[in-house]
């Protein structure tokens, strides 16, 4: 028997025939399904109730365990060098004036540290440099004096070993570097979230349900937590066996506990895996998105767990996969869209689903 996520087409009579009439309006709604349904797949904001292909996550945007990659592999590195010369191409890369980038020049890096996904350049005479990636920022790690190479480079600071080169593969230029003089002004760039790997249960139980927000929106709110994002979160989710819609005011102390745990434990596991794949060069191609992750991304892919198809909510520019076996009790999630237009025509369980792609001929 077919399966949901398989690869078929979705026939608006066998939709309407299992779904029954409805009016005038849905029957034109479903007589154009198939070409609505896959353009839906590609509109921000209407997720997709045909077998779709996962969207492209070669920048997907590093999360805590890459920038901990990062800033490993910079320690190695630059920690104790001076900055011999600061390159700057792209104009919308620096986000301060005081005090000058050239203060840099001539000063030794102490130490590399993170402030959620931002990476922090700690300097001599209490400079911080501090750059966040956004989603299509990347470090390279090239040679004494290298050229910036072609329209991506955004910068380069010059060091007596090597050169970091900043490059942004994308048209909006969203990757920013500032440079702040002491403790107080560095705080001011931090979104106050507790840190995962570092808090206890206490804590984490108390950022996350200061304020009722879905679990998603929760773990992704750097002012909760920091450096965890869309790609993590829905491994985290996975592990602790919670849907992303769940509400943080009602998950039980049991659950918090296993959130709590699944939260710790993923991060770690991925941190200690990007280190091994990375060994000791500078790290190539880092996105949050790995092929060996176990629900994002895996949109139609069997769950590792149960080998239910995984599912998907898009909405703008964000996707979130989930189980519905392993999180939702069997139910589809509800969105913004589709949902709202099919009402009690949206089917609510895998069942559902498969009977609307496979109808009962008979």
């Amino acid at each position: 028997m077919p399966v949901a996520g398989a690869d078929q087409d979705v026939s608006p009579w066998r939709v309407a025939a299992t779904a029954g009439w409805f009016g005038a309006r849905r029957a034109l709604f479903y007589a154009a399904a198939p070409r609505a349904i896959r353009r839906s797949a590609a509109r921000p904001g209407t997720p997709s109730l045909a077998p779709g292909r996962p969207r492209h996550r070669s920048f997907a945007m590093p999360e805590l365990p890459e920038v901990r990659l990062y800033v490993n592999a910079l320690d190695a590195r630059i920690t104790g060098q001076p900055i011999e010369r600061v390159r700057l191409r792209s104009p919308s890369l620096l986000k301060t004036f005081d005090p000058p980038v050239s203060e840099l020049v001539g000063k030794r890096v102490r130490a590399i540290g993170r402030i959620g996904k931002r990476i922090v350049l700690h300097v001599d005479d209490d400079l911080h440099a501090v750059i966040h990636l956004m989603i299509a920022g990347r470090f390279q790690w090239r040679d004494v004096g290298a050229p910036l190479p072609g329209k991506r480079a955004a910068g380069a600071l010059d060091f007596p070993n090597g050169t970091l080169i900043l490059t942004e593969a994308s048209t909006k230029k969203r990757m920013s570097m500032w440079v702040v003089r002491g403790d107080e002004a560095l705080r001011g760039l931090d979104p106050g979230g507790v840190e995962p790997l570092e808090v206890n249960f206490q804590g984490f139980r108390a950022a996350l349900v200061r304020e009722n927000r879905t679990l998603k929106r929760a773990l992704t709110d750097p002012r909760i937590l920091s450096g965890i994002g869309n790609a993590h979160s829905d491994e985290i989710l996975l592990a602790a066996g919670l849907s992303p819609v769940r509400l943080t005011s009602r998950l039980s102390t049991g659950e918090l506990r296993r959130l709590y745990e699944a939260t710790r434990t993923s991060l770690r596991e991925w941190t200690e895996r990007l280190r091994a794949e990375a060994g000791g060069d500078f790290p190539k191609k880092v996105t949050a998105f790995h092929p060996a992750m176990a629900v994002h991304g895996k949109f139609g892919k069997p769950c590792p767990r149960c080998g239910a198809p995984i599912q998907r909510i898009v909405y703008a520019s964000r996707e979130t996969n989930y189980c519905p076996e392993c999180q939702t009790g069997g139910r589809l999630l509800a969105d913004r869209a589709l949902s709202r237009l099919l009402r009690r025509d949206w089917p609510r369980t895998l069942e559902e689903l498969e009977a609307i792609r496979t109808p009962d001929t008979a």
